[in-house]
Protein backbone atom coordinates (compact mmCIF):
# COMPACT_ATOMS: atom_id res chain seq x y z
CA UNK A 1 0.00 0.00 0.00
CA UNK A 2 2.74 2.35 0.91
CA UNK A 3 4.63 1.70 -2.15
CA UNK A 4 1.46 2.54 -4.38
CA UNK A 5 1.05 5.77 -2.70
CA UNK A 6 4.25 6.67 -3.06
CA UNK A 7 4.16 5.72 -7.14
CA UNK A 8 0.96 7.82 -7.28
CA UNK A 9 3.07 10.78 -5.45
CA UNK A 10 5.67 9.99 -7.79
CA UNK A 11 3.60 10.65 -11.21
CA UNK A 12 1.52 13.63 -9.44
CA UNK A 13 4.82 15.40 -9.36
CA UNK A 14 5.95 14.31 -12.60
CA UNK A 15 3.02 15.23 -14.40
CA UNK A 16 3.14 18.94 -12.41
CA UNK A 17 6.73 18.91 -13.71
CA UNK A 18 5.80 18.24 -17.65
CA UNK A 19 2.93 20.60 -17.44
CA UNK A 20 4.84 23.49 -15.72
CA UNK A 21 7.36 23.19 -18.35
CA UNK A 22 4.86 22.73 -21.49
CA UNK A 23 3.07 26.12 -19.84
CA UNK A 24 6.92 27.53 -19.54
CA UNK A 25 7.89 26.84 -22.46
CA UNK A 26 4.47 28.51 -24.40
CA UNK A 27 4.33 31.56 -21.64
CA UNK A 28 8.15 32.60 -23.21
CA UNK A 29 6.98 32.17 -27.10
CA UNK A 30 4.14 33.65 -26.46
CA UNK A 31 5.40 36.69 -24.39
CA UNK A 32 8.95 37.08 -26.15
CA UNK A 33 8.97 40.59 -27.78
CA UNK A 34 9.63 39.03 -31.41
CA UNK A 35 6.54 36.10 -30.31
CA UNK A 36 5.46 35.78 -33.67
CA UNK A 37 9.24 35.78 -35.52
CA UNK A 38 9.80 33.01 -33.14
CA UNK A 39 6.44 30.89 -33.73
CA UNK A 40 6.80 31.59 -37.17
CA UNK A 41 10.54 30.11 -37.45
CA UNK A 42 8.69 26.78 -35.24
CA UNK A 43 5.96 26.70 -38.33
CA UNK A 44 7.80 26.72 -41.17
CA UNK A 45 9.99 23.87 -39.60
CA UNK A 46 7.19 21.81 -38.80
CA UNK A 47 5.74 21.96 -42.60
CA UNK A 48 9.24 20.86 -43.49
CA UNK A 49 9.69 18.08 -41.40
CA UNK A 50 5.66 16.95 -41.97
CA UNK A 51 4.86 17.29 -38.16
CA UNK A 52 2.28 19.59 -39.43
CA UNK A 53 0.33 17.56 -41.44
CA UNK A 54 -2.36 18.35 -44.29
CA UNK A 55 -2.50 22.12 -43.08
CA UNK A 56 -4.84 24.86 -45.62
CA UNK A 57 -3.17 28.03 -45.09
CA UNK A 58 -0.29 29.92 -43.26
CA UNK A 59 -1.08 31.41 -40.08
CA UNK A 60 -2.13 34.98 -40.66
CA UNK A 61 0.78 36.10 -38.04
CA UNK A 62 3.54 33.94 -40.44
CA UNK A 63 2.71 36.39 -43.50
CA UNK A 64 5.29 38.67 -42.87
CA UNK A 65 7.67 35.61 -41.78
CA UNK A 66 7.16 33.73 -44.88
CA UNK A 67 8.03 36.17 -46.71
CA UNK A 68 11.03 37.19 -45.22
CA UNK A 69 12.25 34.05 -46.15
CA UNK A 70 11.21 33.18 -49.78
CA UNK A 71 12.99 36.44 -50.05
CA UNK A 72 15.85 36.77 -48.08
CA UNK A 73 18.96 34.44 -47.71
CA UNK A 74 17.77 31.55 -45.76
CA UNK A 75 15.88 29.96 -48.64
CA UNK A 76 18.58 30.63 -50.91
CA UNK A 77 20.65 28.85 -48.54
CA UNK A 78 18.58 26.34 -47.63
CA UNK A 79 18.12 25.10 -51.45
CA UNK A 80 21.42 24.98 -51.38
CA UNK A 81 22.42 22.84 -48.70
CA UNK A 82 19.68 20.37 -50.17
CA UNK A 83 21.14 20.57 -53.67
CA UNK A 84 24.60 20.00 -52.13
CA UNK A 85 23.32 16.37 -49.77
CA UNK A 86 22.08 15.14 -53.65
CA UNK A 87 24.98 15.86 -55.29
CA UNK A 88 27.07 13.95 -52.49
CA UNK A 89 24.93 11.19 -52.53
CA UNK A 90 24.36 11.01 -56.32
CA UNK A 91 28.45 11.23 -57.06
CA UNK A 92 28.72 8.10 -54.36
CA UNK A 93 25.75 6.37 -55.74
CA UNK A 94 26.80 6.46 -59.02
CA UNK A 95 30.70 5.73 -58.58
CA UNK A 96 29.48 2.74 -56.76
CA UNK A 97 27.01 1.35 -59.64
CA UNK A 98 24.39 1.45 -57.76
CA UNK A 99 21.95 2.48 -60.45
CA UNK A 100 22.89 -0.01 -62.65
CA UNK A 101 22.21 0.53 -66.68
CA UNK A 102 19.57 3.19 -65.89
CA UNK A 103 20.95 5.46 -62.90
CA UNK A 104 17.67 7.96 -63.03
CA UNK A 105 17.13 11.11 -60.71
CA UNK A 106 13.08 12.29 -60.95
CA UNK A 107 12.39 16.12 -60.39
CA UNK A 108 9.56 17.81 -59.43
CA UNK A 109 8.94 20.99 -61.59
CA UNK A 110 7.35 23.81 -59.72
CA UNK A 111 9.49 24.94 -56.69
CA UNK A 112 11.56 22.65 -57.28
CA UNK A 113 13.25 23.23 -60.82
CA UNK A 114 11.19 26.69 -61.62
CA UNK A 115 10.24 28.98 -59.32
CA UNK A 116 6.52 31.08 -59.08
CA UNK A 117 7.77 33.79 -57.34
CA UNK A 118 6.70 36.32 -59.72
CA UNK A 119 3.32 35.50 -59.69
CA UNK A 120 2.79 34.82 -56.11
CA UNK A 121 4.41 38.20 -55.35
CA UNK A 122 1.64 39.61 -57.08
CA UNK A 123 -0.82 38.03 -54.72
CA UNK A 124 -0.96 40.35 -51.67
CA UNK A 125 0.66 37.61 -49.29
CA UNK A 126 -2.85 36.92 -48.41
CA UNK A 127 -3.63 32.89 -47.36
CA UNK A 128 -6.59 32.22 -50.07
CA UNK A 129 -9.48 29.85 -49.58
CA UNK A 130 -9.31 28.75 -53.27
CA UNK A 131 -8.17 25.11 -54.29
CA UNK A 132 -6.00 25.17 -56.94
CA UNK A 133 -5.91 21.28 -57.21
CA UNK A 134 -7.49 22.01 -61.11
CA UNK A 135 -4.09 23.91 -62.30
CA UNK A 136 -1.65 21.50 -60.91
CA UNK A 137 -4.54 18.98 -61.89
CA UNK A 138 -6.74 17.81 -59.16
CA UNK A 139 -4.51 18.15 -55.83
CA UNK A 140 -5.95 19.85 -52.94
CA UNK A 141 -3.54 22.79 -51.83
CA UNK A 142 -3.75 26.14 -50.53
CA UNK A 143 -1.31 28.92 -51.36
CA UNK A 144 -0.08 32.03 -50.13
CA UNK A 145 1.92 33.95 -52.07
CA UNK A 146 5.55 33.89 -51.39
CA UNK A 147 8.06 36.72 -51.81
CA UNK A 148 9.11 39.24 -54.67
CA UNK A 149 12.27 37.57 -54.28
CA UNK A 150 13.00 36.99 -58.04
CA UNK A 151 11.48 39.96 -60.51
CA UNK A 152 10.63 40.18 -64.04
CA UNK A 153 11.98 38.68 -66.39
CA UNK A 154 11.64 40.42 -70.04
CA UNK A 155 9.04 42.64 -71.11
CA UNK A 156 6.33 39.32 -71.26
CA UNK A 157 6.50 38.97 -67.50
CA UNK A 158 6.28 42.68 -67.03
CA UNK A 159 2.97 42.63 -69.18
CA UNK A 160 1.83 40.05 -66.81
CA UNK A 161 2.28 41.41 -63.51
CA UNK A 162 0.86 44.87 -64.55
CA UNK A 163 -2.30 43.37 -64.72
CA UNK A 164 -2.15 43.66 -60.85
CA UNK A 165 -3.21 40.37 -59.92
CA UNK A 166 -4.56 40.37 -56.31
CA UNK A 167 -5.67 36.78 -55.20
CA UNK A 168 -4.34 32.96 -56.43
CA UNK A 169 -7.05 31.64 -58.97
CA UNK A 170 -6.92 28.75 -61.35
CA UNK A 171 -7.22 31.06 -64.37
CA UNK A 172 -4.83 33.66 -63.43
CA UNK A 173 -1.82 30.60 -62.65
CA UNK A 174 -2.79 29.30 -65.84
CA UNK A 175 -2.35 32.57 -67.81
CA UNK A 176 0.96 33.09 -65.98
CA UNK A 177 2.30 28.95 -66.67
CA UNK A 178 1.27 29.91 -70.55
CA UNK A 179 3.81 33.28 -70.38
CA UNK A 180 6.71 30.31 -69.44
CA UNK A 181 9.06 32.91 -68.01
CA UNK A 182 9.48 31.20 -64.55
CA UNK A 183 12.93 31.91 -63.76
CA UNK A 184 15.23 28.65 -62.29
CA UNK A 185 16.15 27.66 -59.15
CA UNK A 186 20.05 28.63 -59.01
CA UNK A 187 20.54 25.73 -56.48
CA UNK A 188 18.31 23.31 -58.79
CA UNK A 189 19.81 23.81 -61.75
CA UNK A 190 23.44 23.98 -61.03
CA UNK A 191 22.60 20.31 -59.51
CA UNK A 192 20.29 19.33 -62.66
CA UNK A 193 23.93 19.83 -64.75
CA UNK A 194 26.08 18.01 -62.54
CA UNK A 195 23.68 15.44 -62.79
CA UNK A 196 23.39 15.39 -65.92
CA UNK A 197 27.57 14.91 -66.38
CA UNK A 198 27.40 12.25 -64.28
CA UNK A 199 25.05 10.56 -66.64
CA UNK A 200 22.09 10.48 -65.04
CA UNK A 201 18.50 9.56 -66.61
CA UNK A 202 16.63 12.82 -65.51
CA UNK A 203 13.16 12.57 -65.66
CA UNK A 204 11.04 15.33 -64.96
CA UNK A 205 7.41 14.26 -62.74
CA UNK A 206 5.09 17.40 -62.67
CA UNK A 207 1.32 18.00 -61.81
CA UNK A 208 0.90 19.98 -64.76
CA UNK A 209 -1.47 18.97 -67.40
CA UNK A 210 -0.99 17.57 -70.10
CA UNK A 211 -2.54 20.54 -72.00
CA UNK A 212 0.54 22.68 -70.76
CA UNK A 213 3.20 20.56 -72.01
CA UNK A 214 4.35 22.89 -75.11
CA UNK A 215 4.53 25.94 -72.14
CA UNK A 216 6.19 23.79 -69.46
CA UNK A 217 9.06 22.60 -72.38
CA UNK A 218 9.13 26.46 -73.21
CA UNK A 219 9.56 27.28 -69.77
CA UNK A 220 12.28 24.95 -68.70
CA UNK A 221 14.11 25.75 -71.97
CA UNK A 222 14.02 29.36 -71.25
CA UNK A 223 15.40 29.01 -67.70
CA UNK A 224 18.44 26.41 -69.10
CA UNK A 225 17.40 23.50 -68.33
CA UNK A 226 17.48 21.01 -71.20
CA UNK A 227 17.97 16.95 -72.53
CA UNK A 228 15.58 15.59 -70.20
CA UNK A 229 15.00 12.20 -70.41
CA UNK A 230 10.51 12.45 -70.01
CA UNK A 231 8.72 15.23 -68.95
CA UNK A 232 5.60 13.43 -67.19
CA UNK A 233 1.99 15.42 -66.95
CA UNK A 234 -1.02 14.14 -65.77
CA UNK A 235 -3.24 12.51 -68.05
CA UNK A 236 -7.14 13.17 -68.43
CA UNK A 237 -7.42 9.88 -66.09
CA UNK A 238 -5.02 11.26 -63.49
CA UNK A 239 -7.82 13.75 -62.72
CA UNK A 240 -9.28 13.17 -59.30
CA UNK A 241 -6.09 11.48 -58.06
CA UNK A 242 -4.20 12.69 -55.29
CA UNK A 243 -0.41 13.76 -56.08
CA UNK A 244 0.90 10.46 -54.17
CA UNK A 245 -0.95 8.10 -55.72
CA UNK A 246 -0.18 9.58 -59.57
CA UNK A 247 3.66 9.93 -58.63
CA UNK A 248 3.70 6.94 -57.57
CA UNK A 249 2.01 5.32 -60.04
CA UNK A 250 4.54 6.99 -62.71
CA UNK A 251 7.62 5.90 -60.54
CA UNK A 252 6.33 2.20 -60.42
CA UNK A 253 6.17 2.58 -64.51
CA UNK A 254 9.70 3.65 -64.31
CA UNK A 255 10.83 0.96 -62.41
CA UNK A 256 8.98 -1.72 -65.52
CA UNK A 257 10.81 0.70 -67.90
CA UNK A 258 14.17 -0.45 -66.18
CA UNK A 259 14.86 2.76 -64.73
CA UNK A 260 16.69 2.88 -61.06
CA UNK A 261 15.58 5.40 -59.12
CA UNK A 262 18.38 6.66 -56.99
CA UNK A 263 17.18 10.15 -56.12
CA UNK A 264 14.04 12.03 -56.12
CA UNK A 265 13.63 15.99 -55.36
CA UNK A 266 10.58 18.11 -54.35
CA UNK A 267 9.04 20.52 -52.86
CA UNK A 268 6.10 18.53 -51.28
CA UNK A 269 6.39 15.68 -49.60
CA UNK A 270 3.60 14.19 -51.75
CA UNK A 271 6.33 14.73 -54.84
CA UNK A 272 8.84 11.96 -52.71
CA UNK A 273 6.29 9.09 -50.70
CA UNK A 274 4.15 6.37 -51.36
CA UNK A 275 6.20 2.91 -53.04
CA UNK A 276 7.98 3.11 -55.41
CA UNK A 277 10.41 5.32 -53.28
CA UNK A 278 13.61 6.19 -54.37
CA UNK A 279 16.94 5.32 -52.57
CA UNK A 280 17.36 9.21 -51.14
CA UNK A 281 14.48 11.31 -51.49
CA UNK A 282 15.65 15.15 -51.33
CA UNK A 283 13.09 17.56 -49.65
CA UNK A 284 12.79 21.24 -50.91
CA UNK A 285 11.74 23.92 -48.89
CA UNK A 286 8.43 25.53 -49.58
CA UNK A 287 6.59 27.05 -46.77
CA UNK A 288 3.73 28.62 -48.96
CA UNK A 289 1.31 25.76 -50.19
CA UNK A 290 0.80 22.19 -49.31
CA UNK A 291 -0.20 19.54 -51.94
CA UNK A 292 -1.87 16.22 -50.61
Amino acid sequence: MRLLLLLVLVLAAAAAVANAGAESVLRSVTDAPDADALFCDSWMLSVETGNAGPWRQVPARCGASVRAYMEGDRYASDSAVAAAESLAFASQAFASGEGGAKPAWVFDVDETLLSNAPYYAQSGWGATQTSVESHLSAQTSQYVDPSPAIRSHGEAISSFLASGLVEFNETSFDAWVDVAKAPALPSSLKLYNELQGLGFHIILLTGRSESQRNATEENLLFAGYHSWEKLILRQPSDIGKTAVQYKSERRAVMEVEGFKILGNSGDQWSDLIGLPVSTRSFKLPNPMYYIS
